[in-house]
């Protein structure tokens, strides 16, 4: 008896528990498991494919998208999530594949700042939240002729009523940081608020533990690239 209530136990112990909340600052770094989180939900495989079948949005981000995703059909456009939310540990994999992959470039600031282009420093991403998505592709080629361009017109003349909208867009306009993602939409209720608390709360010395967390302070990576968004 006593045997079979410890492996109850240990079967327990290894379950996520669903409310488990992360400190606001670690919430906003991407230090924590959505899967264990009882404010994210995992979207079902018909809006998804590739890597965000086994990610996870905040609920709330979850079911705008869905409006907006049924929206589209009856318009003739699929709206399909290639990428979800993607914690600090996801984001760190990402990035130190590609520091490896630019290690032609010896300058570590230049070489940070090619990265930078299209892929954030663990701890600054916008896909920590749980509010933003990319969709159907992520080449910007993709959305300037046929299915992609019908496809990004929809996005921009009806995102906005589900509460979305493109925060990487052309720099030509000022903006700083990233190149345009014609991809990458984010859910606005949420994000520019959580954007505010970052730009509060978060320091240059919290952008840590990763191949090249040095150059955080010398881009200056909270100013030029967090806060360089259309979405304000």
């Amino acid at each position: 008896m006593f045997r079979l209530l410890v492996i109850a136990w240990m079967i327990i112990i290894r379950v996520p528990q669903r409310d488990q909340k992360p400190t606001e600052k670690d919430y906003l770094l991407g230090r924590f498991d959505p899967s264990a989180d009882a404010r994210f939900v995992k979207p079902d495989d018909q809006y998804t494919t590739g890597a965000a079948r086994s990610q996870y949005l905040r609920k709330e981000t979850y079911a705008a998208f869905v409006s907006m995703a049924e929206a589209a059909k009856k318009d003739g456009v699929q709206l399909v999530i290639v990428s979800a939310t993607r914690n600090f540990e996801t984001q760190k994999i990402i990035w130190e594949r590609k520091w490896n992959d630019e290690s032609a470039i010896r300058n570590p600031a230049d070489r940070a700042r090619k990265i930078l282009q299209y892929s954030s420093m663990p701890g600054t991403s916008r896909h920590h939240w749980g509010t933003d998505l990319d969709l159907n592709s992520l080449n910007n080629e993709y959305f300037a002729s046929g299915e992609g361009r019908k496809v990004y017109q929809w996005l921009t003349t009806h995102a906005a009523q589900f509460g979305f909208c493109q925060p990487y867009t052309s720099k030509s306009t000022g903006r700083t940081g990233y190149e345009e993602e014609k991809w990458h939409w984010s859910y606005t209720p949420l994000s520019r608020p959580f954007l505010c608390e970052y730009e509060a709360l978060i320091q240059i010395p919290d952008i840590t533990g990763f191949a090249g967390s040095e150059t955080a302070a010398e881009l200056d990576v909270i100013t030029n690239y967090v806060a360089g968004v259309a979405c304000r």
